[in-house]
């Protein structure tokens, strides 16, 4: 049986793409200049090829080491889900696990899930990264995010997920607008309205608008986040469809606003689990998501803090 090359020589390889220089790649993965040379050396003279340019600039992969560096980040993956699948078997949702959340969601739903989280799974350390849907999906992808709670629907390629809440819209306006009182809306009432929304990139403007349908948005305005957006209708600068779960989170508290409801069939979101394709923590992923409704259903809990993951390069 021939030689074949050893995750320590792959993990090497991949560090010496991402630096390109030995020097850097060595201190990335702890190890001396001349310990990671020998190794990518030995892992050429394993595969019979030259895998590495040297030059006074650094090092350049050649094409046939670009080919390897493809499988390479392909087998530690998923030697890196192997030892995520073996250590879930034996105690599922403990230690490290990255979630990913959306901004129109984070602020509202984390402060009352996170404690009954940390009562049910002690040993799980959860790490946050608050973003918008596709970047947190690109993260999903590159195995930088375990999981992301997004609003559906969705469509993305090798993401699979799961609804676990229902949340409605709710129309926000001041007191003098031609739709403020008491009672609720038809959908249709918004034909002549143009709603101040969320600025492009936000699922939550393709929801909204979607949920009423005869509805279009302001091209003038456009908000970055749900408090920039109420602030602009308590200004008077026009109307808006908010979540239902902002609202009951105190999002429009003491801003004086007429907030109505829509007539069934209620417009509104789903509030979903999201994993990669694939993926060794997908049984952990929809298990996080069934405790996170079950936290919704049970009456609410104290805030709780969590530790924030860097950004995503």
């Amino acid at each position: 049986m021939s030689t074949l090359p050893t995750l320590r020589q792959l993990q090497f390889l991949i560090a010496l793409a991402e630096h390109g220089s030995f020097s850097r790649a060595a201190e990335a993965v702890f190890v001396t200049q001349p310990t990671l040379s020998a190794a990518i050396k030995e892992l050429e003279m394993t595969l019979g090829t030259v895998l590495v340019e040297r030059g006074a600039r650094g090092a350049v992969l050649t094409p046939a080491g670009e080919a390897v560096l493809e499988r390479a980040r392909r087998v530690m993956a998923e030697a890196e889900d192997l030892v995520i699948a073996a250590q879930a078997a034996g105690e599922p949702l403990s230690g490290p696990f990255k979630l990913g959340v959306i901004p129109t969601i984070a602020p509202f739903l984390l402060p009352r899930v996170l404690p009954a989280l940390r009562t049910q799974y002690p040993r799980l350390e959860i790490f946050l990264r608050e973003d918008l849907t596709e970047r947190l999906f690109d993260a999903l992808r590159e195995r930088r995010l375990d999981a992301a709670l997004v609003a559906l629907p969705y469509e993305a390629s090798m993401i699979e997920t799961r609804s676990i809440w229902s949340d409605e819209f709710l129309f926000a306006c001041t007191p003098g607008h031609r739709l403020s009182g008491a009672g609720s809306l038809d959908p249709d009432d918004l034909a002549e309205e143009p709603l101040l929304l969320l600025e492009d990139g936000h699922c939550l403007r393709d929801h909204a608008l979607a949920a009423c349908s005869t509805g279009t948005a302001r091209s003038d305005f456009a908000a970055t986040s749900l408090h920039t957006l109420v602030h602009m209708v308590k200004s008077g600068l026009g109307a808006t469809l908010l979540p239902r779960m902002a609202v009951d989170a105190g999002l429009v508290d003491r801003m004086e606003l007429d907030v109505r409801p829509f007539e069934p069939p209620v417009a509104g979101r789903e509030i979903g689990m999201a994993w990669r394709k694939g993926s060794a923590r997908a049984d952990e992923a929809i298990q996080l998501g069934e405790a996170i409704r079950e936290s919704l259903v049970a009456p609410a809990a104290e805030p709780a803090t969590a530790t924030e993951a860097p950004a995503p390069s």
